[in-house]
């Protein structure tokens, strides 16, 4: 059956009780136009394209009614051309070559006498026009622009939008006619003609000068919409043509940055703007925050500042929460501009915390960390600490990361400190990471006035909850180091000490073992930590022999690990005098600032195989098969063998071996047989991704091999309680007295290289690359890749966070091997998100100082 009109085939496919009925209906009437096209019918034309076109908005194919489209825009019909001109703005793109056909009826017909015709032709251009019909057909918009029709003018200003957007090059020719566009009195051509300019402002900086001169016809229009009357043709809402109004306040936004004479020109209207506009409705809140966004970006004085901060804080307390959203989002940006005027909004941004929206609680939660200063620490870490108890899992690492660092940073005292990194344990043990670990030890080991006060609160807190991890590290390694100080003075209560005997700490530390709790980690530091105790002068010999006895029971124990601790730890038992000298008290390590991400890769404690509880450089090593590269190089320095190759490498080409490299490795791992240790049998993983960009992976951290060579020095992977009885080992140079390099720096986010090269190894460069933010916004997903020239070879280790908060600073590890007397290159490919918008950049980088691989 052949339905004569569009009525009669919808009528015919809503009566279709399947789909296969509607999908054969569909096939019989697309072969019946396809025939009629055949038959050169163009009578029938007209309502065959109508059909076709119901056709394609249904999904069906009707692509080969293109050319009947182009047929019917020439019929000088007005019913047909705007039929045709439909059926080619729904059936061509600007990528089909039968949109060259398009472009001499396209001209002709802006030529046409009729001004609907004209508006169909202008409408379709705005749509599908191509690069190559922007350049034929700009003329003719040119032209167009300056017609004495506000209808056509209209369209013609958002063609040329489109020619811009295609062919920058050719914003120049709208300049002229722009200026002419801004002065007309018709709302609709002067809201086309701003967004015009806009975009020529933001295409092509070169003309932005040339518009600033327009900022006080822009500020007049921006009056009279604010200040007239009541007006029924642009009224939305009570507000004279709210639409009008941001896209003023829009480009003003683009005029006045960095421009000082512009700013100052706009001050009194935005005031009056943000003073008279109405917020009880969106329409209202639109023009507000586009008012807030503009005085934040132009040089706008102070009091102009605070006010639009103010309106982003009254913004917090409307029920709609896309507009709180939006206003912690903006927040979150200016508080580094001027932290003083969105502290006074300190406590409806603490209110949000508490809000049924996630994404709220995120923003609140960010800008909650950037309020937190000297005089007002003890508050929001308060009423951080009372979200922390109630918030989801996904929110706790980061929240007790910023807690900690924010009172490291931040303390009024020391025993506030302890406090406070107490509570977190407390309250989030299992979302803590191993740097935040680390730093409470080092605080503890740094203040011996409190050590007796943290330990007797540790035991207190894990007597009644053994479940959080990081709670049950942190007290075995204090009760561990200092059991002597509460067995002596007793336990320090707030009123007076109450006695405790070795039994009782004992019988604590020993529960931990059978915990369901347990896990390898807090196993190593248990039995650490009870050897310690036995060598004090306060443990009775009883206590002593059933510490042995545990130590027997876990020579057996089919963990590895720890049965070689065991049997290490147990062997001390016979050296005597040795054996106190060994396990006496650690002296405090070197205090440094938390340096979030070096070894955790942003995971809690327990999520990786441990890291030195005290923080010290050897983590940064990549570790193989148990064994730290930089102790294989050291043991081939010793017997004359160059380290620089040890490890793993990328191979300089595809499946190719390394025969020196293999030899090197043979050489290591005879001297290693020589101590016992099991030689490195799991090499680093490398992947090539495209354009030559290298990712070394190296494979997962092991604990040390060798636990009596670790109570000599602190543990590079596993941090149980140290009995160390030697000297400090000397601290390596720290980061910050090495020259950095700034290689990137855009879109708020700056990467620093600091290379690092030693004289024994000449051609190995290490080089640490810092990733930071400016300002409240964090980069997220962040991927960083490197490429070197093929006669080097790259290994990168993983990045710490691929998420770069506000005030952190996360890092990724490099080596290079480059031939001695090298230059060292760098092509870094860096991609991530910020403000909501992907960034992918890519920069070759060769700052670093003329022989730094050694040689002349």
């Amino acid at each position: 059956m052949v339905y004569h009109n569009l009525k009669a085939l919808i009528k015919g496919i809503r009566a279709c009780k399947t789909v296969a009925d509607e999908r054969a209906l569909i096939q019989q009437e697309s072969a019946a136009i396809r025939a009629s096209f055949r038959e050169e019918d163009s009578f029938a034309r007209h309502n065959n394209i109508a059909k076709l076109l119901y056709i394609h908005m249904l999904g069906s194919p009707a692509h080969f009614g293109q050319i009947e489209c182009l047929k019917l825009v020439a019929s000088p019909r007005f019913s047909d051309k705007r039929l045709g001109y439909l059926g080619i703005m729904l059936l061509l793109d600007e990528n089909q070559e039968v949109l060259t056909l398009v472009t001499n009826s396209l001209k002709n017909d802006m030529n046409h006498s009729n001004m609907y015709a004209v508006g169909l032709a202008l409408c379709t251009f705005a749509n599908i026009a191509s690069e190559e019909m922007s350049r034929d057909l700009a003329n003719e918009i040119e032209k167009l622009l300056g017609s004495s029709n506000t209808y056509i003018r209209k369209k013609a200003a958002l063609c040329a939008l489109r020619v811009i957007k295609k062919v920058p090059d050719l914003a120049d020719h709208f300049t002229t006619k722009a200026k002419n566009l801004l002065t007309d009195r018709n709302h609709g051509v002067l809201l086309s003609a701003i967004t015009l300019v806009t975009e020529m402002v933001q295409t092509e900086p070169s003309v932005l000068e040339e518009f600033r001169n327009a900022v006080p016809l822009l500020v007049r229009n921006l009056k009279s919409l604010v200040t007239t009357g009541y007006s029924p043709e642009h009224d939305v809402s009570g507000i004279t043509d709210p639409f009008l109004q941001v896209k003023i306040l829009r480009l003003l936004r683009l005029l006045g940055k960095g421009d000082a004479r512009a700013s100052d020109t706009m001050n009194d209207i935005l005031a009056q703007v943000a003073t008279n506009t109405d917020s009880s409705k969106n329409v209202g809140n639109s023009i507000l925050y586009e008012t807030v966004l503009c005085v934040l970006d132009i040089e706008a004085d102070s009091g102009l500042r605070v006010m639009a901060i103010n309106i982003l804080g009254k913004f917090l307390s409307n029920k709609d929460n896309n507009i709180r959203y939006v206003a912690l989002n903006t927040l979150n940006k200016v508080v580094s501009i001027d932290t003083n005027a969105v502290q006074r909004h300190r406590n409806i941004i603490l209110d949000c915390l508490r809000d049924g929206d996630i994404s709220i609680r995120r923003r609140a939660l960010e800008l909650s960390y950037a309020l937190i200063n000297e005089q007002n620490v003890r508050i929001l870490i308060r009423e951080l600490l009372a979200f922390l108890e109630v918030a989801d899992d996904e929110f706790k690492l980061g929240l007790t990361t910023q807690i900690c660092l924010a009172a490291e940073r931040f303390a009024p005292n020391k025993r506030w400190h302890i406090d406070t990194e107490l509570r977190v344990l407390r309250l989030a043990g299992n979302f803590v990471r191993e740097e935040i670990l680390s730093s409470f030890i080092r605080l503890v080991a740094h203040t011996p006035e409190l050590q007796a006060y943290t330990a007797s609160k540790l035991y207190t807190a894990l007597n009644s909850d053994i479940s959080q991890e990081s709670l049950t590290l942190a007290a075995a390694w204090v009760l561990g180091e200092y059991s002597e100080i509460i067995l002596e003075g007793g336990l320090v209560d707030e009123e007076q000490p109450k006695t405790i005997t070795d039994k009782e700490i004992l019988d604590l530390l020993l529960s931990i073992l059978d915990s369901p709790y347990a896990n390898y980690l807090s196993r190593q530091y248990v039995l650490a930590s009870i050897t310690k105790i036995s060598s004090r002068p306060t443990t009775s010999p009883n206590q002593q022999d059933r510490i042995a006895e545990v130590l027997a029971q876990y020579t057996s124990t089919p963990e590895l690990e720890l049965q070689q601790r065991a049997v290490e730890f147990a062997s001390l038992f016979n050296l005597g005098q040795l054996r106190e000298g060994v396990l006496e008290r650690m002296p405090p390590p070197e205090l440094k600032a938390t340096v979030m991400g070096v070894v955790s890769e942003n995971k809690p404690v327990g999520s990786s195989s441990g890291g030195d509880l005290l923080g010290n450089d050897e983590v940064a090593s990549p570790i193989t098969n148990g064994q730290s590269t930089g102790n294989q190089d050291l043991l081939a320095d010793i017997f004359g063998s160059s380290g620089a190759s040890s490890g793993s490498t990328s191979a300089p080409s595809a499946g190719a071996a390394n025969p020196t490299v293999k030899s090197q490795q043979s050489t290591i791992d005879d001297i290693l047989g020589l101590f016992g240790n099991t030689p490195s049998t799991t090499p680093a993983t490398t992947a090539v991704s495209p354009l030559g960009f290298t990712t070394t992976t190296f494979s997962p951290l092991s604990m040390a091999s060798n636990p009596l060579a670790a109570l000599s020095t602190p543990l590079p992977q596993s941090p149980a309680p140290a009995p160390v009885s030697t000297a400090p080992v000397p601290a390596a140079p720290m980061a910050s007295r090495l020259t950095s390099y700034t290689a990137y720096e855009k879109n708020s986010l700056k990467i620093t290289l600091t290379p690092q090269t030693s004289p024994a190894k000449p051609g190995v460069v290490m080089i640490l690359a810092r990733f930071q933010v400016s300002g409240g916004t964090p980069a997220t997903g962040l991927t960083f890749q490197a490429a070197v020239p093929k006669s080097q070879q790259l290994q990168m280790l993983p990045m710490s966070n691929p998420d770069v908060g506000p005030g952190s600073i996360e890092t990724q590890q490099m080596r290079v091997i480059a031939p001695v007397g090298s230059a060292v290159r760098l092509r870094l490919r860096i991609a991530y998100s910020i403000n909501g918008q992907a960034v992918q950049d890519q920069v070759d980088f060769s700052g670093f100082p003329p022989g730094l691989t050694g040689g002349a």
